[in-house]
């Protein structure tokens, strides 16, 4: 799987995120550069799990719909008529 490559608006809007967070919760003031190898080590070593997590997700969510499509089908079926005897 290639690296995810994000917007540069984007990007910069995380990195000052991570610039208030170390600001914030650490006490640290930390510059641009520090704060896009705190992203980048976040987007290859916890990107690929929240990825799959969402991957998965996804899985359970369209298997929920195709049963319910699948329940739907089964609904419109017809029987044919008795014949007498």
């Amino acid at each position: 799987m290639k690296p995810t490559k994000l917007p540069r608006e984007t990007r910069e809007t995380m990195i000052a995120n991570i610039q208030q967070f170390f600001e914030m919760e650490r006490g640290e003031t930390i510059g641009e550069l520090a704060a896009d190898q705190v992203l980048d080590f976040m987007m290859t070593t916890i990107g690929p799990h929240v990825y799959n997590q969402a991957l998965a997700d996804c899985r359970t969510l369209v298997n929920e719909r195709m049963a319910g499509i699948e329940e739907d089908i089964y609904a419109l079926e017809q029987r044919p008529p008795m014949r007498p005897r």
